[in-house]
């Protein structure tokens, strides 16, 4: 009995024989918090700033560009959502 494995050290070798993950998932989840800190920071400034919110409802990419942030570095599509609701 000596030679069984604890249920965490039966896990420890399971996840050691999955293959890595895929780098484009690592890129994902290393980028991800910044984009939603982003993402949080201009949907605050939209409800704070009702000349802000107008600008991001009549041309969302300009009125990013205009506030110094790159459109392709942030979800758009996730943006144009929580900005609706």
């Amino acid at each position: 009995m000596a030679n069984e494995l604890t249920p965490e050290e039966h896990l420890a070798d399971l996840l050691q024989a999955l293959p890595p993950a895929p780098s484009g998932w690592v890129a994902a989840a290393t980028e991800l918090p910044l984009a939603r800190s982003q993402l949080d920071s201009i949907v605050a400034r939209s409800a704070a700033d009702a000349e802000f919110r107008r600008a991001l409802f009549e041309d969302l990419e300009s009125a990013l560009r205009a506030a110094g942030i790159e459109p392709d570095r942030i979800p758009v599509d996730e943006l144009r959502r929580r900005l609706a609701s």
